[in-house]
């Protein structure tokens, strides 16, 4: 399993922002697949404990199903981005369907940033997409959705992985729950107490 995307894979594709270069203690945290009218406020309020700013990217169904909870996350001074309204898979859909699902997303959401769900967009979906959005990827992946990982590791896995400029991801989804409602805290409590921050990057 590999919770860092290899260096190989960034510079294929150089138009994807997969970390920010930086010369502070600054740590780049983003959010997939919500609201989640539960589990979102959750993150907001572990997130509002250390001041920490991240990147929310919603999936339109969730939007539209929750707007309060979308929302909460825009006044409590988050960024939001698109990753499509049905949560689809680039590899497996067809470019035109991709496109539109991606835009039926953006009606509500209203981003500059886009992220694939699963990480899978082809070439041709990256060069028309990049034309509306910075398509935003990742450094460093908690794997809190992974049933298969204790919480103790996905805590551990993030704090390992990221370093100055990391992107990483997390999931405020029912199936991330149990993981990162453990791991997020812990993880943010580790770096704020050597200096770092966590913020948006515009």
């Amino acid at each position: 399993m590999k919770f860092q995307t290899p260096a190989f894979i960034h510079r294929l594709f150089p138009e994807l922002l997969w970390n920010v270069p930086v010369t502070d203690d600054v740590i780049y945290l983003t959010f997939d697949d919500g609201p989640h009218p539960d589990i979102t406020p959750k993150v907001l309020n572990i997130l509002s404990q250390f001041d920490a700013k991240a990147c929310f990217f919603c999936v339109g169904n969730n939007v539209h199903k929750y707007p309060a909870t979308f929302h909460e996350v825009l006044d409590a001074g988050h960024l939001v981005g698109n990753h499509s309204y049905h949560h689809i898979n680039g590899w497996r859909t067809p470019d035109e369907v991709y496109f539109r699902d991606v835009d039926a997303c953006n009606k509500l959401v209203h981003a500059r940033y886009f992220r694939p769900p699963y990480g899978k967009i082809r070439p041709s979906q990256i060069k028309y997409l990049k034309k509306h959005y910075q398509l935003v990827m990742w450094s460093v992946v908690s794997y809190d959705y992974d049933a298969g990982i204790s919480k103790e590791e996905c805590l551990n896995i993030a704090i390992d992985k990221t370093t100055r400029g990391s992107i990483v991801v997390f999931h405020d989804s029912v199936k991330a729950e149990k993981n990162l409602l453990y791991a997020l805290p812990r993880y943010l409590e580790h770096y704020a107490k050597r200096g770092y921050r966590f913020e948006i990057w515009e």
